[in-house]
């Protein structure tokens, strides 16, 4: 009986090991079939490669599954066009809008599809408005600005924001501090590169007199600096950074680097063409004296449009450089309409004579700018430019002549001819343009469209928009 037990035992172990056998072998073919499809796809692989592709041109056409047995679709992952290119297609939009917007005609006024306080509308203020207007949407869209880090202060990351160089610290301030939508932290995302040293700062901590040999010696080490820790100093010779500098030698600490000063687009009050500044590249920056910082409140609310203005121009100031000495000659103390000074007395107030003058009088001193051409617009006092040489701020868009007279040195003695013989509604019209353009030279924290530091920014947008750099 325990025999039988045993036998019975083995044989239906055996029974179960065949079973285990039999399904092992059958099982893959019944996953085969039941998985299979038979279904047919209602679009055909090489269609929807083709309208995959033509949807989206970052996309490459999607592959067929290598294995035979699988008729899924798989997709590539795919490259993304670099950041450069699609930065210069960016561009090449912008070009592309504003070529549009210069052919629709530049005596018209801006469209009105904003607020009318961001609206350049007085249209005869500018080259071409719509352009500008187009232009200036543009660089607000995409522009990106990259600020380098590095550096210590006090010469680099600070700058003067008083006194009479006050726009290169205020424009730094600005760039690195604001609240705009311009800079980048994303260095492959920047249109341009920022230097972000102070000329000024350099004078006070570096200079040693008459040498400018380490101002020179400062911007040539930075530029190693950055050119090593960096790809993009190198990639374009610097043809797309720039540096900011009011002071008087600017020019001069921009020698420490060939390619800054060649090829870089330098911003800077001493805009003078005689002295290696090119307008083609270069960006002229206004001088704005502000004493204490501030605007002087005699200049914020000047009198009404049609106030009278007791004299016919005005100037007080040093004998400094080849022009003021011939005003000081030919009219201090000539004439009581053209109330011309070396000095002026004590008990009487600067301020209170650009108020109360109609034109006045702003001839360059050592170097060819001035503050006083900003100061006379604060002051809705026609400026008088008494200058060679010099490219001024904003030129690209505004028509100085809207706003400003312009003579040449040789007729200086022919001043108040010349001044007296502009027709009133003709200066009615060049008042009005100074009130119109005073918005453009106005620095605002925080800044605002159309300002000051706006405008500046604009005017490197354009000089970046002008270069190929692929």
């Amino acid at each position: 009986m325990k025999l039988f037990r045993k036998r019975l035992f083995l044989f239906e172990f055996l029974l179960l090991f065949l079973s285990l056998i039999i399904i092992e072998r059958l099982l893959p073919w019944q996953f085969i079939r039941f998985t299979k499809s038979n279904l047919e796809y209602s679009v055909s692989l090489h269609q929807l490669r083709r309208q995959v592709s033509g949807e989206n041109q970052l996309l490459r056409p999607v592959k067929e599954s290598s294995h035979s047995s699988n008729n899924t679709v798989t997709r590539e992952v795919v490259r993304m066009k670099s950041r450069e290119e699609k930065r210069e297609e960016g561009l090449a939009r912008a070009r592309a809008a504003m070529r549009i917007a210069a052919l629709a005609g530049g005596n018209l006024t801006a469209p009105t599809t904003r607020d009318n306080d961001d609206i350049p509308a007085a249209g005869f203020l500018y080259r071409n408005p719509l352009l500008f207007y187009q232009s200036y949407l543009e660089m607000e869209k995409i522009f990106k600005v990259f600020v380098y880090p590095d550096g210590d202060l006090p010469i680099v990351h600070d700058g003067p924001c008083k006194d009479i160089y006050s726009i290169e610290g205020r424009f730094l301030h600005e760039m690195e501090h604001g609240v705009g939508r311009f800079r980048t932290n994303d260095p492959t995302a920047a249109h341009v590169y920022f230097l972000p040293f102070s000329v000024t700062w350099m004078v006070k901590y570096l200079y040693t007199p008459y040498d400018v040999t380490p101002l020179k010696n400062f911007v040539s080490d930075y530029v190693r600096v950055i050119s090593t820790r960096y790809p993009f100093w190198n990639k374009t010779q610097g043809a797309d950074h720039f540096m900011v500098a009011c002071h008087d030698w600017g020019p001069y600490a921009s020698k420490g680097n060939p390619f800054l000063y060649n090829t870089s687009i330098r911003v800077l009050c001493n805009a003078n063409t005689s002295e290696g500044f090119n307008p083609q590249k270069d960006v002229p920056l206004p001088e704005i004296h502000l004493y204490g910082g501030e605007v002087s409140p005699k200049l914020l609310s000047p009198p009404p449009e049609n106030a009278p203005r007791r004299y016919l121009a005005f100037f007080a100031g040093g004998m400094h450089g080849p022009i003021r000495p011939i005003l000081i000659h030919h009219w201090e103390n000539q004439d009581n309409d053209m109330r011309v000074y070396q000095y002026l007395p004590k008990d009487l107030d600067y301020y209170s004579f650009m108020l109360d003058s109609k034109f006045c009088l702003c001839p360059s001193g050592y170097e060819v700018a001035s503050p006083r051409i900003v100061e006379s617009i604060y002051a809705e006092c026609v400026p008088v430019i008494l200058s060679k040489n010099y490219t001024l701020p904003f030129g690209d868009v505004l028509q100085w002549e809207a706003f400003s007279v312009q003579v040449d040195v040789s007729d200086i003695p022919r001043l108040k001819e010349l001044l007296s013989g502009i027709p009133e509604r003709e200066y009615r019209k060049l008042k009005h343009g100074v009130r119109a353009a005073r918005r453009h030279f106005t620095l605002n924290q925080p800044a605002k469209r159309f300002d000051a530091f706006h405008m500046i920014l604009h005017s490197i947008w354009l000089r970046r928009l002008d270069r190929d750099l692929k």
